[in-house]
C-alpha cells in the first residue's frame, strides 16, 4: 500500500474542526483507501477503538439501506446519542449514491443526504468524513450545501513521486512508464502491459462514460464519446465549445450545437475526468472567456482513450506538470502576454501562471530546447512580462537545474516532479 502522506496530513490537520470533511476525486484514484485504510489505521494507532469508527460503504450491498438518508441518520444517531461522553468518527463512502426521500414524520418534506449530514454534524462527539467521485453528485457548491461548514480535500491519481516511491529503479525509465500509463493506483498490481491497457480502457468505457451518461441523462452518448476523443487529442492546446462543435459537425456530417457541446464538456469536468485552465492576461490582469486549455486528470486514461496512437511527449509533459501544480494546491492559469514590437500586437503564451496566495511564478514546459529558434520562442514570452516574478522553464533535455544569464531558472522535469527544487 502506498503512503499518501500529503493527503493523510491534510485529513489529520482538519480533524474535529467542526466541518464535514468531503474527500473528492475521480473514481478509482484511491479515495476509499485513503479514508478506510490509511486514515482508519492512523486512528487506531492513536488509540481510537474500532467500534468508535462507523464505516458505511454505500456501493456495498450490505449498506444499500443507508442510501436512504433518513435511515442512515437514524442509525448513526442511535450510536452517538447514547454515548455523548465518547468521541465517534463517521466514514461514508460514495455519498452521492444516496437519494432524496420524503420525511413523513416531519410534514412530508423532501430531505437529502446534505440535510442529514448537516444534522449529524451538530453532534459535538461526532466527526464526519465522506467521499464522492462526482462534483455534480456532491453539488457544484459543496460549501453551500453543507451550509458553509465543509472542508474539501481533493485526491488525484498517483503523482510521479508517489508512483516512483513504489516502483523505484531508474528514474527516467519510471518516468517513461508513468507518461504512458499514468498513475491509477491499481496499475501497480498489474505487471503485464496488456493488463494495464485493458484496465485503463475498462475504467474509461465501463465506469467513467457510463457514470457521466447516467448522472446527466445524456441522450447522445456518441457525441459525448466524440468530445472525449477531441479533448484527449487536444490536451495542452487552446480550444472552445464552438471549435469542438465545428470539428464534430464536419466529422459527423451533421449540425452539432455548440451549447450542447458546452454542456457535455461541463459534465466531463464535473466528473473530475478533465480539468480546464483559463487564459489570463498578465498585463491586463483579466481572464479571457475563450479559448481555454483542457488537461486530463490522469495521462494514462488520456492515452488509453486514444488507443496510444497520439503519444506526443511535449503535450503529455505539459499535462503532467499542470496536474502536479494543481495537486500541490496552487492556482494555475494559462498566461497571455502581448508583443507590441514593430507596431504589431501579437499574443504570446506562457504555459502556466502559478499563484500561491500573494506569490506568483511563471512556468514554461519545454520537452527539449535543441534549436536557437525553440530557445528564443520559450524565452520570449517570459521576458515580455517585464516584471520580477520568478521565471522557470521545465525541461527534459538537461541533467541538472541552473539559472541562465537572464535570470531564468531551468529545471529538469524529474527533479521538479520529485520535489528536489523549490518553486517559490
Amino acid at each position: 500500500m502506498i503512503k499518501r502522506d500529503s493527503y493523510l496530513y491534510r485529513i489529520v490537520h482538519h480533524m474535529w474542526n467542526g466541518d464535514i470533511k468531503v474527500i473528492t476525486g475521480i473514481r478509482r484514484c484511491g479515495k476509499s483507501v485513503l479514508l478506510f485504510d490509511l486514515f482508519y489505521n492512523y486512528l487506531l494507532l492513536q488509540g481510537v477503538r474500532e467500534d468508535h469508527i462507523i464505516k458505511i460503504e454505500l456501493d456495498q450491498r450490505r449498506y444499500y439501506k443507508f442510501r436512504n438518508p433518513i435511515t442512515l441518520c437514524d442509525y448513526v444517531e442511535s450510536i452517538v446519542v447514547q454515548n455523548k461522553e465518547e468521541k465517534f468518527y463517521l466514514f461514508i463512502d460514495e455519498v452521492q449514491l444516496t437519494t432524496k426521500v420524503i420525511d413523513e414524520e416531519n410534514g412530508g418534506i423532501e430531505v437529502s443526504i446534505y440535510d442529514m449530514l448537516n444534522e449529524l454534524k451538530a453532534h459535538k462527539n461526532l466527526d464526519v468524513y465522506v467521499t464522492g467521485s462526482n462534483s455534480k453528485g456532491l453539488s457544484n457548491d459543496i460549501a453551500t450545501e453543507f451550509r458553509g461548514r465543509a472542508t474539501q480535500i481533493h485526491v488525484f491519481p498517483l503523482s510521479f513521486a508517489e508512483f516512483y516511491s513504489f516502483v523505484g529503479g531508474d528514474e527516467r525509465k519510471a518516468l517513461d512508464t508513468y507518461m504512458l500509463y499514468g498513475g491509477m493506483p491499481r496499475l501497480l498490481a498489474l505487471p503485464d502491459e496488456k493488463d494495464k491497457k485493458d484496465y485503463l480502457s475498462s475504467l474509461y468505457n465501463e465506469l467513467y462514460v457510463k457514470d457521466i451518461v447516467e448522472r446527466n441523462g445524456i441522450e447522445r452518448e456518441d457525441l459525448l464519446n466524440d468530445i472525449l476523443d477531441f479533448l484527449a487529442s487536444q490536451i495542452s492546446s487552446l480550444t472552445n465549445p464552438t471549435n469542438i462543435a465545428n470539428a464534430l459537425s464536419s466529422m459527423k456530417k451533421e449540425k452539432v450545437n455548440s451549447t450542447l457541446v458546452s454542456n457535455y464538456v461541463k459534465y466531463i469536468i464535473d466528473s473530475f475526468l478533465v480539468s480546464m485552465a483559463k487564459r489570463y492576461d498578465v498585463k491586463g490582469k483579466t481572464y479571457f472567456k475563450y479559448p481555454n486549455k483542457y488537461y486530463y486528470t490522469d495521462i494514462g486514461l488520456r492515452n488509453a482513450r486514444l488507443n496510444y496512437r497520439q503519444y506526443d511527449p511535449g503535450h503529455i509533459m505539459e499535462n503532467i506538470i499542470y496536474n502536479e501544480l494543481v495537486r500541490r494546491g496552487y492556482s494555475v492559469d494559462v498566461g497571455v502576454v502581448t508583443d507590441r514590437a514593430r507596431g504589431a500586437n501579437v499574443q504570446k503564451e506562457i504555459d502556466f501562471v502559478v499563484n500561491d496566495a500573494d506569490k506568483k511564478i511563471y512556468i514554461q514546459s519545454a520537452f527539449q530546447m535543441d534549436t536557437d529558434q525553440k530557445e528564443s520562442s520559450e524565452l520570449a514570452s517570459l521576458m515580455l512580462t517585464k516584471d520580477f516574478f520568478k521565471k522557470i522553464i521545465i525541461r527534459m533535455d538537461i541533467p541538472h537545474h541552473f539559472y541562465d544569464d537572464q535570470g531564468i531558472f531551468h529545471c529538469n522535469l524529474i527533479d521538479f516532479l520529485l520535489g528536489r527544487v523549490e518553486l517559490f
